[in-house]
């Protein structure tokens, strides 16, 4: 099959698409026929060797976690797959990746794709929308009537953070670029701050909230100042630079680490389905564009989320 690896930690000339195994289904596990693969920023971190322990591959590695794609093989003590079913996952991080024709798939992680999207589109779903998920319900216990401010809503976890915190009732400030303004109102945000045009503190001077949720880049003094803007006893979450462990005010600071779960996943399929969660796409490319998707990344040139299909 034909695959883009690794043989070394590196910049993104080190994606190689090439000819490499096809994998077959050990114990547990399912082969899936890729239909398409999502680049996500970690992917980039993981192959510039930054996050080599806490993730480490075996080389030649081929990237990618999330994955979408029909099952063509079972393998043993598999029950409820069979070849022909049409499926989404969220793969072990340092196992062989989907950016790959064929890729092997822990039964465990599985859940049945979307019916109403594209099925190469629905990569775009599984880490993302996990994270999103996860951070909220898990991490922020968000409730109804709670206010919310998104940091970073423009990226793909924000969109799905927006439209699941509005569906539980939840009053949602969303920050997000001029080119992502648009999309984040479709979501449903009851307030859009363009922090291009208004810095967000600024924007919500004298305000606090009852959840902060930080998936935006940001250094140790400007995480500080969105933990101030956390009402006293409630929560800060981060995906990216952690809160002070004692935030006082009794301010609560938690990281997100997002983990596959497949019951958590098949329940944001159902909503998909349901149209009351918008799986959006910005690019859809062949897999043989992987490396300069990883350009486009580090430059800040993607639109948002990419998938990557096989040729």
């Amino acid at each position: 099959m034909k695959a883009v690896r690794y043989h070394s930690y590196g910049d993104s000339d080190v994606l190689v698409y090439e000819d490499a195994d096809r994998p077959v289904a050990g114990v547990g596990q399912v082969v899936v026929r890729v239909a398409g693969t999502s680049f996500n920023p970690v992917d980039a971190v993981i192959r510039a060797g930054f996050l080599r322990e806490v993730f480490p591959v075996t080389f030649p590695h081929i990237p990618n976690f999330d994955v979408s794609g029909v099952i063509t093989e079972v393998g043993e003590g598999v029950g409820g797959w069979q070849a022909g079913d049409a499926v989404v996952a969220f793969l072990p991080m340092t196992a062989p990746g989907a950016a790959a024709e064929y890729v092997s798939v822990p039964a465990e992680t599985l859940a049945a794709a979307p019916r109403t999207i594209d099925l190469a589109d629905a990569a775009a779903l599984p880490s993302a929308a996990l994270t999103a998920w996860q951070a909220l319900f898990e991490y922020a216990e968000v409730k109804a009537g709670q206010s919310v401010l998104v940091n970073g809503a423009g990226g793909a976890v924000g969109g799905y953070v927006v439209q699941l915190a509005k569906r539980a009732g939840a009053d949602v400030t969303a920050t997000a670029g001029a080119r992502s303004l648009d999309r984040v109102r479709s979501y449903g945000a009851d307030r859009i701050i363009d922090y291009t045009a208004t810095p967000i503190l600024e924007a919500v001077a004298g305000e606090r909230f009852d959840v902060v949720l930080n998936l935006a880049p940001t250094g140790p003094r400007e995480t500080a100042r969105l933990v101030d803007l956390v009402a006293d006893g409630a929560t800060f979450v981060s995906a990216t630079t952690p809160g002070p462990d004692d935030a006082g005010r009794g301010v609560r600071t938690v990281r997100v680490f997002v983990r596959s779960d497949a019951t958590q996943l098949t329940e944001l399929v159902a909503r998909v389905d349901a149209g009351e969660l918008k799986v959006e796409v910005a690019e859809r490319r062949p897999l043989a564009d992987l490396a300069a998707v990883h350009d486009e990344a580090a430059t800040g040139r993607l639109a948002g989320k990419t998938v990557l299909t096989p040729a």
